[in-house]
Formats: structure tokens, sequence, C-alpha cells
């Protein structure tokens, strides 16, 4: 065989040997491609659900939408995802447990399913919101699922609850539908503008058991679709109270079949009234009525002139009531039965403060009538204050009879009478300026339970008149808590648990000076900053800058 010859065959050996290789790799490459493809269709071990190849199609990788996202998940065998990060909500959650995974977001045809017909208000409303299914009592699970439980912790504060993301699903239990509720306004925040609910745990409850917010609407009217937006702003935020002072002396805002006479001509309808506690009740937000005595009752004296309270020159007294006359305390027990047939719920604010006649040096000369009721009614040493205690308890004889906790402002009680308020009426504590003003401390030693409105922090006066100032979201964030019951010194820490929690207020002393409109505006962020120490009073991880932009986010 000549040399060439030679050269040629092994040039063609060489390159049928090339040719298997080449076919053998190709082989093996389309085996484990099938073998892959196959491996994650399977839903086995490592398996993707379809919320997590939808979660890593859009490169989500859990992370909250406020932070820079880390490099989206290359979808693998491995499916390696990083830590999730905690939820940014405000309030704050107070746990959370981070896992691996993609996290959760609601999809069109995904569930809402619950496990106990008690939540089925809570699931309507959240699948509503979220643009989910709304599917009931349901045993199966699916792909995207939310599902709301209640577990049965009796041991547990009523208001917590747990959310788990796993598996493409989602989970909140509570051990009331209170609870719940409060999950899914976490997950609402969490989900907000396309964002996802991160992978893990979430274990969550307020420090404070009243989260409130009370408005005026005596001195200025409110429309009640104003109301309901409040309404529906408080319950994303897990505000619990919502307080209506609806009597003082410029107005009486809510229709009365008891007292028709003494009703503003712009004023809310009893219908009106029920559609805002429904729409309070289904934000578990517990209405609480103030009907303020015996000062502040310039709109029932307007109607009633002769139960004014005079001085003994004859000299009328702005919005106070003479309580020495038994038709005054009828009208505002009369007043007291019907509201209380229209408003459900526990605590009743009594008012009780700024009563004219004790700012006088003198009240027993000033107002003789006044003095002889109460030595009449109590001895011959009592004096105007013990007749003015007789009266806060008497009225708070009127809302027990309806299963009603009274309160009342701290200036409505007073050292060294012989007449003592009732132990079970809660303090409001608002301020230190009062004549004869008594330190937190006098109350908290007393074993009452207190009510923060501290009016340094907490108090949106419209025009703000004497040495009022609107407050700010930063101060409240940065410098106070539920513990700040007067000026800017915390009570100690022994007496936290007599403090019941805290209201942040708008009163309407210069009712012009602000639209509705810019009153939303105005407490905006002081909401959002007492609510957050409110739920937890500690030292917030987010700077105040942080925390804005948080709030601008999530609108």
């Amino acid at each position: 065989m000549s040399q060439h010859r030679r050269r040629t065959s092994a040039k063609q050996e060489s390159k049928r040997q090339v040719l298997v290789v080449a076919l053998a790799v190709a082989l093996v490459v389309v085996a484990a491609g099938v073998s892959l493809g196959l491996w994650t269709a399977s839903g086995g071990d490592g398996g993707s659900t379809g919320q997590e190849a939808r979660a890593s199609r859009e490169a989500t990788a859990a992370a909250p939408p406020d932070r820079a996202p880390e490099a989206a998940p290359t979808p693998s065998p491995t499916r390696s995802y990083p830590l999730s990060q905690t939820p940014r909500t405000i309030p704050a959650v107070r746990d959370h447990e981070p896992a691996r995974g993609p996290g959760w977001r609601p999809g069109k045809g995904d569930r809402v399913v619950v496990d106990d017909p008690a939540l089925a208000d809570e699931g309507r409303l959240v699948a509503g919101e979220l643009g989910m299914t709304y599917a009931g009592e349901k045993d199966d699970e699916k792909p995207g699922d939310l599902r709301l439980a209640l577990n049965g912790d009796k041991g547990a504060n009523p208001e917590s609850y747990v959310m788990t993301v796993r598996d493409g699903r989602v989970r909140i239990d509570g051990p009331s539908d209170a609870g719940v509720f409060y999950g899914t306004r976490t997950l609402k925040q969490e989900t907000h503008d396309g964002g996802t609910a991160p992978e893990g745990v979430v274990k969550d409850e307020p420090a404070k058991a009243e989260r409130g917010f009370m408005l005026d609407i005596a001195r200025k009217y409110f429309t009640a679709g104003w109301i309901e937006d409040r309404i529906r702003e408080l319950g994303d935020l897990k505000y619990n109270r919502l307080g209506l002072h609806f009597s003082d002396d410029q107005g009486f805002r809510i229709e009365s079949s008891s007292h028709p006479e003494i009703v503003s001509e712009r004023h809310l309808t009893k219908a009106q009234v029920r559609k805002i506690i429904d729409l309070a009740e289904s934000r578990h937000i517990t209405i609480v009525p103030e009907i303020d005595s015996p000062g502040h009752l310039g709109a029932v004296i307007d109607a009633h002139p002769d139960l004014q309270l005079r001085t003994a020159q004859g000299s009328a007294v702005q919005g106070a009531v003479d309580i020495s006359k038994a038709e005054s305390a009828e009208i505002v027990d009369d007043l007291l039965n019907e509201y209380a047939d229209l408003f459900p719920g526990g605590p009743w604010h009594l008012g009780g403060d700024e009563y004219q006649a004790l700012t006088r040096s003198n009240p027993e000369a000033s107002f003789p009538q006044l003095a002889a009721a109460a030595r009449e009614k109590y001895g011959s040493g009592a004096t105007v204050a013990d007749l003015t205690t007789g009266w806060l308890n008497d009225r708070a004889d009127t809302v027990r009879r309806h299963q009603r906790v009274p309160r009342a402002w701290n200036d409505g009680f007073f050292r060294g009478t012989s007449v003592q308020a009732a132990k079970d009426i809660q303090v409001a504590y608002w301020t230190g300026k009062e004549i004869g003003a008594r330190a937190p401390l006098e109350y908290l030693q007393e074993g009452r339970k207190v009510i923060n409105y501290n009016d340094e922090f907490l108090y949106y006066v419209l025009g703000e008149p004497q040495t009022f100032v609107y407050p700010t979201g930063q101060r409240i964030y940065e410098q106070w808590t539920p513990r700040v019951l007067r000026g800017t010194a915390a009570v100690p820490a022994r007496y936290d648990g007599q403090i019941l929690g805290g209201s942040f207020a708008v009163w309407c002393d210069l009712a012009n000076s602000q639209t509705q409109a810019q009153v939303a505006a105005g407490i905006r962020m002081p909401l959002r900053a007492t609510v957050q120490k409110l739920w937890n009073p500690g030292e917030p991880e987010l700077s105040w800058a942080q925390f804005r932009a948080l709030a601008d986010r999530l609108g």
C-alpha cells in the first residue's frame, strides 16, 4: 500500500471517530434535557409549583419592592433562592422567620379559602382587594391559595396572627377573626402595587389593645363619605377605635328621636351612622361615642336655655348646664340611653372636662345653688367638686346599664374630694394644664386604666389656637411612646400594663381653618407614626426618612 493511501485512510478513520464522539455528546445533552424537563414538571422533590414558576419568571426573589432587588434566581434543578427579607409594612411586623423561596403574589384565578364560616367577611374583603376568587370553605389545596383559619389558641392575644408563605401558598391563622383580619392587612401591604409577600413566617401582635383616632364632628361637620374613607384608612393601618365627639357648644351632629330640637341643621342621619358602624365593624373598629357633660353642652342649652348654669349675679356660663337641676340630668340620660341603642361596643366616653364652674377661685360662692345641692346630696362639708364628681358617677351608672365601660377626660377627676370617681371609669389623659392639674402617676397609682391622648403629641387642633401647633409624624415617631402621657417624660415601665393604648385626636376649635381634604392630608403621617408606636413602642428599625418613603410607596 502506498504512503499516500495510508495517509488518506488514517484521515478517514479520524473523521469517523470525531463523528462518533459528537453523536455521543449530543445524545447525552438531549437525554439530560429531557430528564431535567421531566424532573421540573413532575412536582416531586424540588419540583416547581405554578406560583413558583410565575415568581421566577417575574424575577421577584421575595424581596420587598422598596428595597433594591437581588439578582433574579435562575431556574435550575436546585431552586436556589436567597433568604427572604422581612416585609416592610405600617405598622412593622413584630417577627419574621426568613426562608428560601420565591414568595407569593396574588394571581388571576387564585383562591381565597377559609376553614371557618366566621371568616367569610374577611375572606370576601381580601379577595376583592387582591383580585382573587373567594371560594368559601374548602379542604383541598391548590397552587396560589390564600387560606384563612382560626387556630383556637385561647391563651393568645386575640389580635395576634401567624402568616406562613410557603410552597406557593399563604396561610393566615389567628385566635379570632380580628387577628386574621390584621394578617390580611399585612398581606395587602406586602403585595401592594405588584409586590411579593416574602417566603417565611410572620408572627405578629399589637403591644396595645387600644389604637385609636378621635374626631370632633360637633364643631365641624364632616360628611359621612369622608368618615368612611378614614375608616378604610384606619383599618388598613390596624387601628381598632374611632372616637366620635358629636356634641359640643357649636353643634349636635347626629339625628335624635328623644330630643330632635337640639340637633344641628347639618348632621348625620341615623341611617348614615348605621352605615358607618357597619363599615367600622367590617374593619374590626369599635366606635367610641362621646356626649360631653356637664360642660360643652351649648347645643343643648340653645334649645333649653333654662338649663344654663348662672352665677350668683345671674351671668350665664358658656356651655355649662346647671347640675343642681334634675332636668339637666334627665336630658343627658335621655341622650345616653338613645345612642346606646345605636352604637354597639364597650367603651363610652362621658367627657367630664372643663366644667366652667370649677374654674372659679371660689365655686361655692360663685354658684350657691350648686353648693346647696352638694350639701343636700353629700353632707355639710360637700363641695361643688363633689357634686360634679357625683354627676360623673351618675352618668357612668346610666351607660353601665347598657353594658358599657365609662371613661372621662382626666380633668374630670378631682383631688381631695369626699366623693370619689368610680374605680372603673377609665382616664382619657390629655393635658396637664388644667386648674389643679394631677400628674399621670396619681391616676396610675390609684390603679386606674388610662388611655393616652397626650396633647403635646397627639392633638391636631384646627387653626392652632392658644399654644397648640399641628403635630408632626416625625415627632411622634421619634419621641413619643404610650408611656409618655404628659409632656415628654415617660411614666415608669411598671405602669405600662395600665395604659390601654392611645388615640390621635382631631379637634375643630377653629372649624373653617382647614377643609376636609386638608385635614386628611395633615393627619396622614401622624396617624401612621402613632399606630407604629402603639403596635410596637420600641425603637423603630427604620429611620424617619425610610418610614416616610415606605408610607409614600404604600399610599
